[in-house]
C-alpha cells in the first residue's frame, strides 16, 4: 500500500495565515489584553502569575514560565495532545478548509515508512518483552525479583516491563524474519552487528523497560541486568529516534497521570520512578545513563514548575548534585524552585519508599534544601567564610555561577546574599561581577556592526540578559520577528560556523531565500517536531524580553549587523590561525627583512594582512 500523503507545506502556510491564534488560544485559555500582546497563567503549568504571552502581530505564543512556545498548530497539538496531522486537521475544520494531501516522492515515502516502521517494530519489540515476563520458562527469577522490589503486577503492566530472556538470537528469530527487518532492529539499536556480519540480540537476561517520548512511542529500552553481566543498566544507543541526552524516562507517565504537574522528582533510575509510582507518587523521572544537563531540564520545566533532585548522600552523590546544580542554574527563571534532596547513605528513593511508605518520603521531600541554600552551603565547604581570605575565596567561586544565572528577581536577591554572606557591599558585589564579565561579553556577545548601525544593535543586545547574549541566537531571534526583512537583502553566510545553532540559522535563510513570503508561525511550523524547535523557542523569548523595545526596522538592522558580526569572528579566528603558524615558522615576529625573499607570495600577503590587522587592533 503506498504511504499516506503528507500535508502540503503550502496548505499548512496558507491555515496559519487564515487562522488568529488568539482566538485558538482564547477559546481554550482565558486570555486579556495588555499593552501589544495577551496574557494568560500558562496552561501547561500551575502559575499564580500570568507569564504566558501571545504575540498576535508575529502570530506565536511564548511562556516566560516553562519555556513553552510556538505557534497555533503547535499550541493545539500541546493542549489537545494531539499529533501534527491531527491539530492540523483540526485548525483546517474551524478555517473551513479541507486538508490535501500530496504524493510523496518515492525517497520521501522510503524515508516515512522506515520511520513509521521502526516506531511500530519498537511498539512490537516492546510487547514481545511483556509477554516473555509472563510466560518464558526463565522469566520466574525476573518475577523474584520484580517481586523482591516491592513492585506489583498492576505497575509492572501499568510501564510495560517485560523479560529479555537468556541467549544471543531470542529477539532475532522473532522478528528478524528478512533482512530488511533485521535492518530495521539494527537501525533502532535492537541488534548488533561484529565484524564478520553476525548479529546478536543486544539485550539478554534482562528485565527491560521501554522508554516513550512524550508522545508515548517507544523509542528505546534499558535493561537491568539478572545475572552477572555488565553494566548492571544497559540502555539502547542513540538511534535516529533516540536521543538520549534529551529524553527522560517516567515523563511520559507522569503527563498521562496529571496535565498540571506542579512537581517533578529527578531520581537516579528506572527502578526508582517505578517504585514511587508503585506508592502513588507519579512524578518521577530519571535521566537515561547521563548527569541531568540543561536541556533535560528545560524539558522537565516546560511541564512542572518545581524540579526536586534526589541523590544518596554519599560522595558519589554529592559530585552529582555539583553537576546538577551547573546545569541548574542557566534555567533558574523566576517562578521556578529547584530543591536537593540528600538520602541517608545506603538509600535511595526505591528503598526509602517500600520501607517508609509515601508519608515517609513526602515527609523528606518536605525537607529538600532549596537551591540557593545548597548553593552556598556547598561553597562554604570549600572556604571559611569567617576570615578575610575565606571571603573573598567565597567570592571568587561563587560569581563565575551566578553569572549563569537569568537576568530576574531570583538573581538579584542571590547576588544580595553574596553580599551579606561577604560582607561586601552590593554595590561592589556587581562591580565585580561587571568585571569578569566584561571580557567574554566583548568577545563573544555584543554584536559590533559597522558605525551606522552599532548604536540599533548594541542598545537591542544590551537588552538581552548576558546569559543570553549569544550572537547566533540574537540573529535568530532577529529573523523570527522579522522573516520577509531578513530575506530582503544580501546576507552572506560561508563563514558561519558549523555548530547546530549555526546550521539552523543557516538552514532558515536558505528556506527564506527559497519562500520570501515565509511568516514566523510558518518558519515555526517548518521546524516543529524536530530537535531544532527548541532552540527556535529560546529565539522566542529573545523578543519576547525585548518587548516593545523591537521593531521590524531595527529587528532587520540587527539580524544583518549580527551575520557581518559572526564573519568578522570567523575571518579573525582564521588570521589567529595563520599568525600562530607563521609564528611557529618564526616569520610575524621578525622584522620584514629577515627571511621576508624566501616567503611564498600566499605568506607575503598573509603577513600584511595580519600586520596591518595588528596596527589596527594598537590604534582602537
Amino acid at each position: 500500500m503506498a504511504a499516506k500523503g503528507r500535508i502540503p507545506q503550502y496548505f499548512i502556510d496558507d491555515l496559519l495565515s487564515r487562522v488568529d491564534i488568539v482566538d485558538v488560544i482564547n477559546r481554550r485559555v482565558s486570555l486579556k489584553k495588555t499593552g501589544k500582546n495577551y496574557s494568560a497563567c500558562c496552561p501547561f503549568h500551575e502559575e499564580k502569575t500570568p507569564s504566558f504571552s501571545v504575540n498576535p502581530d508575529k502570530q506565536f505564543y511564548y511562556c516566560f514560565g516553562c519555556g513553552a512556545g510556538g505557534n497555533a498548530v503547535g499550541f493545539i497539538m500541546d493542549y489537545e495532545r494531539q499529533d501534527f496531522p491531527s491539530a492540523v486537521d483540526n485548525l483546517a475544520h474551524i478555517a473551513g478548509l479541507e486538508v490535501p494531501r500530496e504524493d510523496l516522492s518515492p525517497q520521501q515515502q522510503v524515508k516515512q515508512e522506515r520511520r513509521k516502521t521502526i516506531y511500530d517494530l519498537m511498539e512490537q519489540v516492546s510487547a514481545h518483552y511483556q509477554k516473555q515476563l509472563r510466560s518464558d520458562s526463565q522469566s520466574q527469577r525476573a518475577i523474584d525479583y520484580l517481586k523482591r522490589r516491592g513492585l506489583s503486577g498492576r505497575i509492572a503492566r501499568d510501564f510495560n516491563i517485560g523479560f529479555a530472556p537468556p541467549g544471543w538470537d531470542n529477539l532475532l528469530k522473532a522478528f528478524g524474519d528478512t533482512d530488511e527487518r533485521k535492518q530495521q532492529l539494527i537501525d533502532a539499536g535492537m541488534l548488533i552487528e561484529k565484524e564478520d556480519g553476525k548479529l546478536y540480540d543486544r539485550f539478554r537476561d534482562r528485565i527491560m523497560f521501554p522508554i516513550r517520548d512524550n508522545r508515548g512511542r517507544v523509542i528505546a529500552f534499558g535493561g537491568r541486568v539478572l545475572g552477572d553481566d555488565k553494566p548492571k543498566y544497559l540502555n539502547s544507543p542513540e538511534t535516529d529516534i533516540f536521543q538520549k541526552g534529551k529524553e527522560l524516562y517516567g515523563l511520559y507517565q507522569a503527563r498521562q497521570n496529571n496535565r498540571h504537574l506542579e512537581q517533578l522528582l529527578v531520581v537516579e533510575g528506572y527502578m526508582d520512578v517505578v517504585a514511587l509510582a508503585q506508592y502513588g507518587i507519579m512524578t518521577g523521572i530519571a535521566t537515561l545513563g547521563t548527569a541531568s544537563n540543561t536541556e533535560h531540564l528545560r524539558t522537565a520545566f516546560r511541564y512542572a514548575s518545581e524540579l526536586i533532585f534526589c541523590f544518596d548522600g554519599d560522595a558519589a552523590g554529592r559530585k552529582a548534585a555539583e553537576r546538577a546544580l551547573e546545569n541548574a542554574l542557566p534555567v533558574m527563571e523566576d517562578g521556578r524552585r529547584i530543591r536537593f534532596l540528600f538520602l541517608p547513605e545506603g538509600d535511595d528513593p526505591d528503598s526509602v519508599v517500600n520501607r517508609d511508605g509515601a508519608a515517609g518520603f513526602q515527609k523528606l521531600l518536605a525537607g529538600a534544601s532549596p537551591l540557593e541554600r545548597y548553593f552556598f552551603e556547598s561553597l562554604h565547604e570549600q572556604t571559611d567564610p569567617t576570615t578575610l581570605e575565606g571571603k573573598a575565596r567565597l567570592s571568587k567561586l561563587a560569581l563565575p555561577r551566578l553569572q549563569l544565572l537569568p537576568e530576574g528577581v531570583f538573581r538579584q536577591l542571590m547576588l544580595d546574599s553574596l553580599a551579606e554572606r561577604t560582607g561586601l557591599s552590593r554595590q561592589s558585589v556587581d562591580q565585580l561581577l561587571k568585571e569578569s564579565q566584561a571580557i567574554a561579553q566583548q568577545e563573544n556577545t555584543r554584536p559590533p556592526a559597522p558605525e551606522q548601525r552599532r548604536s540599533t544593535t548594541i542598545k537591542l543586545a544590551a537588552k538581552v540578559p548576558g546569559s543570553r547574549r549569544d550572537p547566533l541566537l540574537f540573529a535568530l531571534a532577529m529573523l523570527l520577528f522579522n522573516p520577509r526583512g531578513a530575506a530582503s537583502g544580501p546576507a552572506s553566510i560561508s563563514n558561519i560556523d558549523a555548530s547546530p545553532s549555526a546550521a539552523l540559522l543557516n538552514n532558515t535563510i536558505a528556506l527564506l531565500r527559497k519562500r520570501p513570503e515565509s511568516s514566523t508561525a510558518m518558519l515555526l511550523g517548518h521546524w516543529y517536531g524536530q530537535p531544532e524547535y527548541e532552540v527556535m523557542t529560546e529565539a522566542l523569548k529573545t523578543i519576547e524580553l525585548l518587548g516593545t523595545e523591537l521593531n521590524d526596522e531595527k529587528a532587520e538592522t540587527a539580524f544583518f549587523d549580527t551575520l557581518a558580526h559572526i564573519e568578522a569572528q570567523r575571518s579573525t579566528q582564521t588570521l589567529r590561525g595563520h599568525v600562530d603558524e607563521l609564528r611557529n615558522r618564526n616569520e610575524v615576529d621578525k622584522p620584514p627583512s629577515a627571511n621576508y625573499p624566501e616567503l611564498s607570495e600566499a605568506d607575503k600577503q598573509q603577513l600584511l594582512t595580519i600586520q596591518q590587522l595588528l596596527k589596527q587592533k594598537h590604534r582602537l
